[in-house]
């Protein structure tokens, strides 16, 4: 046993120590769907504490030996890395035991978890208890609310934008010192996880897809169970409907309609977490519009779909409807418009599958998407910030549209609209036991980062192998921003320890030259 193991091993246990020579490690320790071969870290180890004082411990014992950490709530984050870091010295701190629900107020409405607690525990606790809340679910519901919030996922409810339902986090920072946020630094407050805000600016912005501390327990506020829910999707039949469909939703956020972020998805989207890319089409190179109009016509949907969610009484939920319906037959008169009522009694026996999200019920199903182009499956994807204009979503469909047919690859993808942003979501799917698929991957993904900053667009998050890049087109002003935070991290992780590279932030003596 080396002396880090042992370190660790006399905090947290030898059982809770694993190496790559642990059976099961890569599995869970890894990135499964790694595609870069430049960039295939692999940890020396993991360990695993149990509670916030053995993670305080770890640190502090990794500042003593000059060890780098890379910490993962789960390590579910599949597409964008997994639990790979970014150099391959750095052992991995697995938060998955730490999976605790601290506890809950059901008169205010908040919950209070560890990062191990998975969106599959978070509801069951919720509904074993008939507790009159929802959570906010993602596609997938075993990743942890709380890294998904501090990576500004999302889910699809009225609480649908995850980081804006954080408040009071316990955050220790990178010498192993514990802080508590907001009202929270307050050791006698009873308002921690109920006002974000305190004394002095509100920090908890500089924990998300951040390496400047470890967060072991957060509140989450929670979505009151709504005594009616309409799932509504709205089908547009031509390529040439997203422009006109977004016009038309976002006025519909704006002022509120629309309670919850509104998933645009292409027809091609929905067919791939049904089926594979073979079921429709054999063929080389790019799916023709002809099979892909086929195929939309064969599950129900349009072209362009947009699904959402509208909460609240009977009577309000009803009216807003037929404000949608009005605003759609108006604008969209080709377009198809269905609607799914659920009361406050729906349980995941009693809804439609591709109601779930909008109903805060977790599931696996679109992990589908990543066969998409069969052998074994693997993905990840290119998530591009954008105005809620229509004719801004076309240009950027058609940009990243144009570069993937290039490489003979389909345009698999959509939106997420948030009122007046939106997050452009591209699945570039692979065998990823291809070597070939893997490396067009990696060109067509470099390809698309390039193309997207020069027409004024970048992504939000990525796979860590183009973090620097990405980091890179955050330019303005020489990079002040990026600059800001690296004085940060020196300040408060001197020896750089915590994820070094998250972001494209490095500690001093690391940084990429430019």
């Amino acid at each position: 046993m080396s002396i880090i193991q042992a370190a660790f091993a006399a905090i947290v246990g030898d059982e809770n120590v694993l190496t790559p020579e642990t059976e099961g490690f890569e599995a869970r320790h890894s990135d499964p769907y790694a595609f870069d071969p430049d960039y295939k870290a692999v940890s020396p180890g993991a360990v695993l504490p149990a509670n916030t004082s053995e993670v305080q411990a770890i640190v502090k014992a990794a500042n003593e030996l000059g060890v780098g950490l890379w910490v993962v709530s789960r390590g579910r984050n599949l597409g964008y890395g997994g639990a790979m870091p970014r150099r391959s010295t750095d052992w991995l701190l697995d938060l998955g035991r730490m999976n605790k629900i601290v506890s809950v107020d059901v008169e205010l409405g908040y919950i209070v978890v560890e990062p191990g607690v998975s969106f599959f525990a978070l509801y069951e606790y919720l509904r074993e208890n008939d507790l009159p809340y929802w959570a906010s679910v993602p596609d997938l519901g075993y990743g942890s609310p709380i890294g998904n919030a501090l990576e500004r996922g999302f889910g699809y409810s009225a609480h649908g934008e995850h980081s804006k339902y954080l408040c009071g986090l316990e955050v220790v920072l990178p010498t192993g010192e514990l802080m508590r946020t907001g009202m929270g630094a307050d050791a006698e407050s009873n308002a921690t996880y109920v006002y974000k805000g305190g004394n002095g600016p509100d920090v908890i912005g500089l924990f998300q897809q951040s390496n400047l501390g470890i967060v072991t327990q957060a509140g989450i506020w929670l979505l009151p169970k709504p005594e009616t829910t309409a799932a509504i999707l709205v089908a547009a039949a031509t390529q040439e409907g997203l422009a006109d469909l977004v016009d038309t939703i976002r006025p519909l956020q704006l002022n509120n309609t629309i309670d919850s972020n509104v998933i645009i998805g292409s027809g091609l989207a929905v067919a791939s977490g049904i089926m594979p890319r073979a079921a429709i089409f054999q063929g080389e190179g790019p799916m023709p519009f002809e099979a892909i109009k086929a195929v939309t016509e064969k599950i129900g949907v349009g072209i362009w779909n947009a699904k959402f969610g509208i909460y609240g009484d009977d009577a309000i939920v009803k009216a807003k409807v037929a404000a949608v319906e009005a605003a759609v037959s108006s604008n969209l008169p080709d377009a198809k418009m269905s609607v799914h009522y659920y009361d406050d009694t729906v349980t995941i026996e009693t809804a439609h599958p591709g109601d779930r999200g909008q109903l805060g019920i977790p599931s696996g199903d679109l992990i589908q998407m990543a066969a998409w182009r069969g052998g074994e499956p693997a993905h990840t994807d290119f998530s591009v910030v954008a105005t809620t204009r229509g004719s801004e979503a076309q240009r950027l469909v058609d940009l990243v549209k144009e570069t993937v047919n290039s490489y003979g690859l389909d345009h698999v993808g959509g939106f997420t609209m948030f009122g007046r942003h939106a997050i452009m979501l591209n699945l570039l799917a692979f065998d990823k036991s291809n070597l070939e698929e893997q490396a067009l991957i990696n060109t067509v993904f470099a390809e698309l980062i390039e193309k997207a900053d020069a027409a004024g667009f970048a992504p939000y998050r990525a796979h860590p192998a183009f973090m620097d890049r990405i980091s890179d087109a955050y330019d303005f002003n020489d990079h002040s921003l990026r600059r800001f935070i690296t004085t940060l991290k020196d300040a408060v992780d001197p020896r750089g320890i915590l994820n070094a590279g998250k972001q494209g932030v490095w500690p001093k003596g690391e940084r990429p030259k430019k």
